[in-house]
């Protein structure tokens, strides 16, 4: 990968107009200006949501974000794939390792497991992303954190979009709000089909959000109820010969099953806010909703013949809710908040085969049933305090995750079990203002990481039960940065370093049961840079990442199945797998008369496979085209939006499936691809 045209842009001139420092709530959770956070965070405000693509995936706007590694599978089968600083780099599906939020409302589960797939990027008003010691704050499993905040209606509104584009990419969306003096609500419907540019790769996703706020001079109340539903086809990874002789091949194995998955959640939300004195409030938030999965994996008949395998169809009800008490008081130059949250997890999960007879592809013979509790329950306090030209914070976050799986279908042992996990992560950090532009940071914490259910769900030896032995890995982060903000521009700096003890890592697979091991001790350390400026009628922003991530002790782990007893050895100094070393955005934009023009241009270095490093996916780098008009036609306007990306149509694997058994790792980028936006708006959306 080639650096000299990030530097270029990363550099360029330094020129007027008045650059906004956005107003952050995640990481002191009361808000404040980004600049003077003594911590990383990044914004992502509507207008870039609204650029980076058709808002399906939040992938596409998270490539603007140092120090996160974030690619859409183009699989809609799988999640997207995002590590923050290295952080859940090794999730074989899902996220992992970061904490998600939508309007406060945890995506993730209590064992740190979690969906971006759900994400109304629609209604989204932005996306805060906090990276370092601070994210320790938010519980367990918070390598990083990544939050979405909707916001009530500034008056009457309508909105309608059509979107069209390649390989059969439709989209269709209706929002619409009111606003009543202290009343507002607000509600979008989307549906999005595409076909796909591998075969068996097409899906369908339907989403419906609504939002209510009621507001008085001491009281706000919020509501918020989304649903969504998306049933896809898996055209599966790729192995390095497949990708090599025809990228956008499917693997055979995916058609012949027929692989699949079937998903659909549904959430509801309250939250209350009382201002009890002047400087001091108290926030409850409730929150319940249900998520069920149906995935239909390509696992041949006859390795299902072992009668400890769970089968190729994996079904999964799950019901959550969770509450949030917090109080705030703030006086001059201080601030302390302090709160309580507990989740609970109530999750049915069966395994079939998924073959009938001579048929493949269908539900057959149960294999696996058990049903899963999860709870956790937390307590944080968190100071803030500004003396002048001197200011910081600090905070700790205790509490308790507790596992219990029952095991239902015996025949094969009873892999039924429990499990507790305690942890006390504290965080600090300290801001020096050096200047009115210019201010240095450094901060310190402690995080923990559980294993998930997943993890825990088979012991090494093949005994039935819980993986008894599996500890928490544990990680001690520190950083420096500095942020700078100038006429027109703003940046900011940091560079930082994380030691992990207890990496959790794949050990075994063979029966169908993969089990995890504490691996050894890992280390990343980088730095990262972002530049936004404005100048006349141009625009442009750099987000740049260098990041070391290796393991410093050596393990074992095992290669293909069948594979019981570890036998492949993972030297000290290996990569991470997943993790690019070097990754960049850069994009520079111009608006004048209403048109909008823009160039963006996206790269990243190559990315270890797996723990043993045997494979590497290639750096690439891709360049996109966007041109954007408004019309206006009071009180109606009128926007058309056209876009390009991979213009120089680059074979590429933006994401790799971690230490995939069959070496099916590779999944490829899309080709050349356009898409094309008609929205017609009415009255004041914001």
């Amino acid at each position: 990968m080639h650096w000299p045209a990030a530097v270029l842009l990363l550099a360029a001139s330094i020129v007027e107009p008045v650059a906004l420092d956005p107003l952050v709530v995640t990481g002191s959770r009361e808000p404040q200006a980004a600049s003077a956070a003594p911590f990383s965070i990044s914004t992502i405000d509507r207008d870039a949501l609204e650029d980076a693509g058709p808002g399906i995936s939040l992938a596409e706007a998270l490539v603007r974000v140092p120090g996160v590694a974030s690619s859409s599978r183009s699989n809609y089968a799988q999640d997207v794939q995002l590590s923050v600083r290295g952080f859940g780099a090794r999730a074989g599906f899902g996220v992992r390792g970061v904490r998600l939020y939508t309007d406060g409302i945890p995506a993730s589960a209590p064992d740190g497991q979690g969906q971006l797939t759900h994400f109304n990027l629609g209604s989204a008003n932005r996306i805060e992303v906090l990276r370092g010691p601070y994210s320790a704050l938010y519980g367990s499993s918070s390598g990083g954190v990544i939050a979405l905040h909707s916001a009530a209606p500034a008056g009457d509104f309508a909105e309608v979009a059509t979107q069209a584009g390649a390989f059969g990419e439709r989209q269709q969306r209706v929002h619409a709000g009111v606003r009543r003096d202290a009343l507002a609500g607000a509600g979008e419907w989307s549906r999005f089909d595409i076909e796909g540019f591998r075969p068996h790769s097409a899906a369908r996703r339907t989403l419906g959000f609504a939002r209510g706020q009621w507001d008085s001079d001491r009281d706000r109340i919020v509501l918020l109820a989304s649903h969504w539903d998306q049933p896809a086809q898996d055209p599966l990874g790729l192995t390095r010969a497949q990708f090599v002789a025809d990228p956008r091949q499917t693997a055979p194995q995916a058609i012949a099953f027929d692989a699949r998955k079937d998903a659909r959640q549904s959430q509801a939300g309250a939250q209350w806010r009382h201002a009890l004195v002047p400087g001091a409030s108290l926030d409850l938030g409730a929150w319940g909703g249900t998520r069920d999965v149906t995935q239909w994996l390509a696992i041949p008949a006859a390795a299902q013949a072992d009668p400890r395998h769970a089968g190729g169809v994996v079904e999964l009800a799950r019901d959550t809710v969770g509450a949030e008490l917090r109080g705030s008081i703030a006086t001059d130059g201080f601030v302390v908040i302090a709160g309580l949250t507990g989740e609970r997890q109530d999750e049915t999960r069966r395994g079939y085969e998924n073959f009938d007879g001579a048929q493949l592809g269908v539900t057959g013979a149960l294999r696996r049933d058990e049903d899963n509790l999860l709870s956790a329950f937390d307590q944080y306090l968190q100071l803030q305090w500004d003396a002048g030209r001197l200011s910081g914070g600090a905070g700790v976050r205790s509490g308790a995750v507790r596992v219990h799986s029952a095991d239902r279908y015996v025949s094969n042992g009873d892999d039924s079990g429990s499990r507790q996990f305690h942890f006390v992560n504290p965080a600090v950090g300290l801001r020096w203002e050096v200047r009115p532009t210019l201010g240095i940071y450094a901060s310190a914490g402690r995080g923990y990481e559980t294993p998930t259910l997943n993890e825990l769900a088979y012991r090494a030896d093949g005994s039935a039960g819980l993986n008894a032995g599996l500890r928490p890995q544990v990680s001690h982060q520190f950083e420096l940065g500095a942020k700078w903000r100038g006429a027109g521009q703003r940046a900011d700096l940091a560079l930082f370093q994380a030691d992990v003890d207890s990496e959790l890592t794949p050990r075994s697979n063979s029966g169908g049961r993969a089990t995890f091991q504490n691996g050894g001790a890992s280390r990343r350390q980088g730095v990262e840079l972002e530049w936004r400026g404005e100048f006349a009628e141009w625009h442009a922003l750099g987000a740049a990442t260098y990041i070391d991530a290796r393991y410093r002790e050596g393990f074992s782990t095992c290669g293909p199945p069948p594979c019981l007893t570890p036998d492949v050895p993972v030297a000290p100094g290996n990569r991470l797998p997943a993790v690019p070393r070097e990754s960049a955005y850069a994009e520079l934009s111009r608006r004048f008369r209403g048109i909008e023009l823009a160039a963006e241009w996206r790269a990243a270095g190559r990315r270890a496979v797996n723990d043993a490093n045997a494979e590497f996916a290639a750096g690439y780098g891709v360049v996109g085209l966007r041109a954007a008009h408004r019309w206006e036609f009071s009180p109606l306007a009128l926007k058309l939006s056209l876009r390009g990306d991979n213009l120089l149509d680059r074979a590429y694997a933006p994401s790799v499936i971690v230490n995939e058994g069959n070496a099916r790792y590779y999944e490829p980028g899309a080709p050349r691809s356009w898409l094309a936006t008609v929205a017609v708006e009415w009255g004041q959306k914001k």
